[in-house]
């Protein structure tokens, strides 16, 4: 697991679902993604591509992965921004990731 992502940014916000300046841990998983939509409140949709390997015909297929993640106020991701995401609590009955840093 690599945390050397976590420095803390410039900006200061006072949102409880911040890694730097709320109360969420960031633990398990790390992606980095690029942000499909940020339309939403504090919410963007990141999507990555995978390649995945048919046994059966030996190729491989492209695949997309797109989930929902909380954008605190301090980073503020925009649209088709590259970020890197971790995983965390559950914030909402859909996000279980946080933005952590702009790329």
């Amino acid at each position: 697991m690599r945390y050397d992502d976590l420095v803390k940014p410039e900006k200061t916000c006072s949102d409880i679902h911040c890694p730097y300046h709320g109360n969420v841990r960031v633990h398990g998983r790390r992606f980095e993604g690029v942000v499909v939509s940020a339309r939403a409140h504090r919410t963007v949709s990141v999507a990555w591509t995978r390649f995945l390997k048919l046994k059966k015909y030996d190729i491989f297929m492209k695949k997309k992965t797109k989930v929902l993640a909380h954008n605190p106020d301090c980073i503020s991701a925009k649209q088709n921004d590259k970020v890197i995401i971790y995983e965390t609590r559950p914030i909402s009955r859909w996000k279980r990731f946080v933005v952590v840093k702009k790329l």
